[in-house]
């Protein structure tokens, strides 16, 4: 009787671990197909500082298992010193000098006033130190002083935004290129283009 019962329980844990096996192997056989790729997918070649690696287009799923797509695209992240194709180049940035440019154009034909300093009427200094200010640079607030604010620029070497003066420093005003200057001039002028030659050029800096 004893030796029919150990029988009966032998034959069960048989059973049992076979019943196991089973399916772990099931287990193991969707872990695989979860993970492998159905199909191989397109690569694209990203550059990077250790050489040129395929990375794959998209991961592509097994097909038929509910509530997954297809294929799960892969997003390369913009990283330095690595290229990826048919992403965007960085475009210039917009420097602070020209946006100071940008704001002193956009006050011409303002009237001069003295000692004004905007936002509807400048004198010279005034215009150049609101420009400024509109690029979120602070700039003194008399000619004098803006004369000595940056470093010195050679005449010959001049970059739009420099700040020129005239007159032994009693006048300033934008340098914008192309040989001109953006200023306030004077009682009875607005603000301006003019040729930089139109005045006695005094020096220049570069903020």
């Amino acid at each position: 009787m004893a030796t029919t019962t150990v029988k009966r329980q032998v034959r069960g844990m048989q059973r049992t671990a076979r019943r196991a096996a089973a399916a772990g192997a099931v287990g193991a056989a969707t872990l695989s197909a979860l993970l492998l790729p159905a199909t191989p997918a397109a690569a694209q070649p990203v550059n990077t500082p250790v050489g040129t690696i395929d990375v794959p287009d998209a991961i592509q799923l097994p097909a038929g298992i509910p509530g997954l797509p297809e294929s799960l695209p892969v997003v390369i992240p913009a990283l330095p010193g690595i290229e990826v194709p048919g992403a965007p180049a960085p475009g210039p940035q917009r420097s602070f000098r020209r946006a100071a440019v940008d704001a002193a154009m956009s006050r011409v034909g303002d009237p001069y006033v003295y000692g004004a300093a905007g936002p509807d009427a400048f004198d010279c200094s005034g215009l150049v130190q609101w420009s400024y200010a509109q690029a979120g640079v602070s700039l003194p607030r008399t000619s004098y002083e803006q004369a000595g604010a940056g470093s010195p620029v050679s005449y010959d070497a001049l970059e739009p935004g420099d700040v020129v003066s005239f007159y032994g420093g009693g006048h300033s005003g934008i340098y914008i290129g192309d040989g001109n200057v953006v200023h306030a001039s004077t009682s009875g002028q607005p603000v301006k283009v003019a040729p930089i030659s139109s005045m006695p050029f005094s020096g220049a800096t570069r903020i």
